[in-house]
């Protein structure tokens, strides 16, 4: 069972001379962070859903034991919150085999103004195919009930773990592997701060028990303001053994 640690997203400008030296063009950025990484989350896909040769270059481009997940496009959980989901269901299912052997994990977070609607995620969850493997992250506390970790556990989907952005920890695993987004320790500001050392040696004892009982675990983070979350990866892979 694997443990794999890395980031969401990998091309900001201030990340340089954190993990980019100073004038590394963009378009080198993603072999630059494959060196030091083995995982990443895809985020740009939310805002605009890549085309199908976009995943075949990342396939083409990325080296042998990467794995890459890939956030759902907005417009499937934001604008129709996954009613009527099999155009999209489509469109994602061609990429990912494009993607091949370096996908991960469809990260599927819904808007926090959807509250629970155990019918409509059980019809997108059904519509996917089996060997897609899926991660719902949820923001409405609406959400957070034995039925839906049922739920999810029926379709061997992933409950995503959070933390920060003013978000509820919950430790569920409901799919034979664990998602976590780790969003940043600052309470004022979304996305913000950096992880201490006594918290990263927490979550690393949770991710020792996890993949202990058989399954692979995926860690992101997503505090990308000052480099923290290259910083806070980098520790928590050290202390997981895996720096």
């Amino acid at each position: 069972m694997s443990i794999r640690i890395g980031t969401s997203g990998w091309s900001y400008d201030h990340w340089e001379n954190v993990l980019y030296p100073p004038g590394l063009p963009t378009a080198k950025r993603l072999a630059h962070y494959v060196a030091r990484f083995d995982t990443v989350e895809l985020n740009a896909s939310f805002y605009r859903w890549p085309r199908d040769t976009a995943f075949k270059s990342w396939h083409d481009r990325l080296p042998a034991g990467f794995a890459m997940s890939v956030k759902a496009p907005r417009g499937l959980t934001h604008g129709k919150k996954l009613y009527s989901p099999e155009v999209w269901v489509e469109r994602i299912t061609r990429c990912w085999h494009e993607l091949g052997d370096k996908r991960a994990v469809l990260l599927v977070q819904l808007p926090p103004d959807f509250a629970r609607d155990d019918a409509r995620l059980d019809y997108f969850l059904a519509a996917l195919p089996h060997w897609i493997r899926v991660a719902v992250e949820f923001r409405h506390d609406s959400w957070d009930h034995p039925d839906v970790y049922a739920l999810l556990e029926r379709h061997e989907a992933a409950y995503c773990v959070m933390s920060g952005a003013n978000l509820p920890c919950i430790l569920r695993a409901t799919a034979p592997f664990v998602y976590i987004r780790l969003h940043g320790p600052d309470t004022e500001h979304l996305y913000g701060g950096s992880y201490s050392d006594a918290d990263l040696r927490w979550w690393a004892d949770r991710i020792r028990e996890w993949n202990s009982t058989g399954k692979d675990v995926y860690a992101y983070f997503n505090n990308d303001g000052g480099g923290n979350a290259v910083r806070n990866a980098d520790t928590l892979r050290w202390l997981l053994g895996n720096g």
